[in-house]
């Protein structure tokens, strides 16, 4: 699936931007007044969006250290007696709907999830849509930095015996290793646990409606997708949701300090 190149989020952004700056130049209106916050949201998404894209795709083709990291990583999570992510792959292969599923969900779901969930969240719950966003831009930036220390995924590991769901079901999500829409030596954490993680949790924290715990789904579908076609460990998941956790303590954090400093602020004199 072919998503936004960075620059056409970068232009995207660009001209969000200048719809703004011309709205808010513009006499107030109830209309203007709606689309103000929309405009300057969909910019910072954008942008965000764009360096992301941006980032991803640096020329990070040497994967000095990848392969050892992954070994550790496996040998760590033996030690602990977790699941084996070949375990779950002989599980999904053994039915080839499942297997085909299980690989379209890793190719597809995450990005329209995300967008939909800022959408709704937005419009029904602008009150917590900046602490949500917020998280979101922590735990993505956190991704992009630590994928400087290289990690193979699963599948790479020869002697793990993996099958390449992609190459069987004819949709093929990253191409060959130094081309695609993604660095394949940045197993560690995962991007695709943290969004859904976002997008689950954001879900059944905001709404008391019934149907955030079919959304709540969306996390644990995940980590077995992601861990079934080999792309990610265990642990590359529980490290992307311990960073979202953390980056929204820290945003919980700043808001409530500025909430005390503006109690302290003496009120004007009448």
């Amino acid at each position: 699936m072919s998503w936004a190149t960075w620059d056409q989020a970068a232009i995207a952004s660009a001209v969000s931007l200048i719809a703004w700056l011309v709205l808010r130049a513009l006499p107030s209106s109830r209309v203007g007044n709606a689309l103000l916050p929309a405009f300057s949201e969909f910019a910072l998404i954008s942008a965000l969006y764009a360096v992301w894209r941006l980032a991803r795709q640096l020329p990070f083709t040497h994967p000095e250290g990848a392969m050892d990291r992954a070994r550790a990583i496996d040998d760590l999570q033996n030690f602990l007696h977790m699941p084996t992510e070949i375990a779950m792959q002989h599980f999904v292969v053994h039915y080839d709907w499942l297997a085909a599923l299980t690989n379209d969900y890793y190719a597809t779901v995450h990005v329209p999830a995300l967008l939909v969930f800022l959408v709704w969240l937005f419009i029904r719950h602008r009150d917590q849509y900046p602490h949500w966003r917020n998280g979101l831009a922590g735990l993505t930036a956190f991704c992009l930095v630590i994928r400087f220390i290289r990690v193979a995924p699963p599948r790479f590991v020869q002697e793990l015996g993996f099958v390449d769901l992609s190459d069987k079901h004819g949709f093929d999500v990253y191409g060959d290793v130094g081309t695609g829409i993604s660095d394949q030596f940045a197993a560690m954490p995962s991007i695709h646990v943290g969004w859904a993680a976002v997008v689950a949790l954001g879900v059944f924290s905001v709404t008391t409606s019934r149907w955030r715990w079919v959304v709540l789904m969306h996390l644990p579908i995940t980590i077995f997708v992601v861990a079934a076609t080999g792309h990610h460990w265990w642990m590359d998941g529980i490290v992307a949701i311990a960073l979202l956790l953390g980056c929204l303590a820290i945003d919980s954090r700043v808001r409530a300090r500025r909430a005390r400093r503006k109690e302290l602020v003496p009120a004007p004199a009448g």
